[in-house]
């Protein structure tokens, strides 16, 4: 039968404690020598006995190994706190940008006239007047690509006749040709006078 699985937990008599630590307090140092020699790495291991002997192997010397470890914890702690400002400072961005995103679709939602209901008189005219102003830019940009597309065709036209000999005169359009007027056309019938009679009895 196989061995039952043993209850890690403090030896309670003496004697048998103290040949329990005798076997794997050198098991555990041989252990330690073997994974230096198989793995090239640095290894140190210190033991304190229950009557406070000390129990040691390092690989380099320990002194060294205790200054490189200080050196380590140091540059670890360093880095922690560094790390830790690093993350503070993401959380903060994170926050301003949340309330970044939130204003602007407030403001949006704004300018579409929703949520207008608090608004005071004052808000409602600096509202009205931004957005004008917007109406007033996006028209302006639109007239600017509407004469930049028709000086395009002009010159298209211009190419195509030099390049065919064409004599027609290419035509010119202006910004108020794209405006909307409209041509009211009117006719007007009157009866006819004694003097058109007359002319009309020469006539013949």
């Amino acid at each position: 039968m196989g061995r039952g699985k043993i209850q890690l937990k403090r030896i309670e008599n003496t004697i048998n404690r103290q040949v329990t630590f005798s076997k794997r307090r050198n098991g555990l140092l041989k252990k330690a020598y073997e994974l230096s020699v198989l793995c090239d790495v640095e290894m140190g291991l210190i033991v304190f006995s229950p009557r406070g002997k000390l129990y040691e192997f390092s690989r380099p010397r320990m002194q060294k190994m205790l200054e490189k470890y200080k050196k380590c914890s140091q540059e670890s702690g360093r880095s922690n706190a560094t790390e830790e400002k690093d993350i503070q400072y993401m959380k903060r961005e994170i926050t301003n940008m949340e309330e970044r995103i939130r204003i602007l679709e407030s403001s949006q939602r704004n300018k579409l006239g929703e949520g207008l209901e608090s608004f005071s008189m004052k808000q409602l005219i600096e509202l009205e007047s931004q957005v004008e102003k917007g109406l007033s830019n996006i028209r302006a940009q639109k007239t600017k690509a509407l004469m930049d597309q028709i000086e395009l065709l002009e010159r298209k036209c211009i190419d195509l006749q030099e390049v065919d000999g064409w004599v027609l005169t290419p035509p010119t359009i202006r910004l108020a040709s794209m405006q909307h007027n409209e041509v009211e056309t009117q006719l007007f019938m009157r009866p006819p006078n004694v003097q058109d009679h007359l002319l009309m009895k020469s006539s013949f």
